[in-house]
């Protein structure tokens, strides 16, 4: 599913007009992800041109089993802008779940030198690894879902002693 849209791989500014009480201690730069857009293929942009490929997988593989760490930076950058003497990685993470956290761990951290910025790469999955994705959606949310159904069943009411209120 290649798409030629290279538009949401780059980095926002980060939101200043939240409220107070909203911002936290970091600054954020806010954007919503739907299912679809999340993915188990990430890029990974700021990587310094200084032959980090070995480094960079080994603290990916900290998250959890990675199933491909590749240079892209020949492919990708007739499509957008790159800063200069960085590389960008195409990742595959073999669950969604390691590459949330993976994302979520290293975006805008400082790696040898460069930070890092990462981005979720859809275009990248295939109709099957889609199509798997949605399903396993669809039974997370059945499945929160009775967890759900079971904490709001009211408990019966105990009996009460009579014995046990008066003393």
């Amino acid at each position: 599913m290649e798409n030629t849209s290279v538009e949401h791989h780059k980095r926002l500014e980060y939101c200043t007009t939240r409220l107070q009480y909203r911002q936290g201690r970091e600054l954020k730069a806010v954007k919503v992800y739907t299912v679809a857009n999340e993915s188990q293929h990430l890029l990974i942009f700021g990587v310094p041109k200084i032959n980090l490929h070995s480094n960079l997988k080994t603290k990916l593989q900290g998250f959890g089993k990675l199933q491909s760490c590749v240079c892209i930076t020949q492919e990708i950058t007739p499509k957008m802008e790159l800063e200069a003497f960085t590389d960008v990685f195409a990742v595959k993470f073999e669950r969604l779940d390691v590459a949330r956290r993976a994302k979520k761990m290293l975006d805008a951290r400082n790696f040898y030198g460069g930070v890092l910025h990462i981005s979720y790469a859809p275009e990248r999955e295939s109709l099957e690894e889609l199509r798997e994705k949605l399903v396993q959606r669809r039974a997370d949310v059945a499945r929160r879902k009775r967890l759900n159904q079971k904490d709001e069943m009211p408990q019966p009411a105990k009996k009460r002693n009579v014995h046990e209120t008066l003393y």
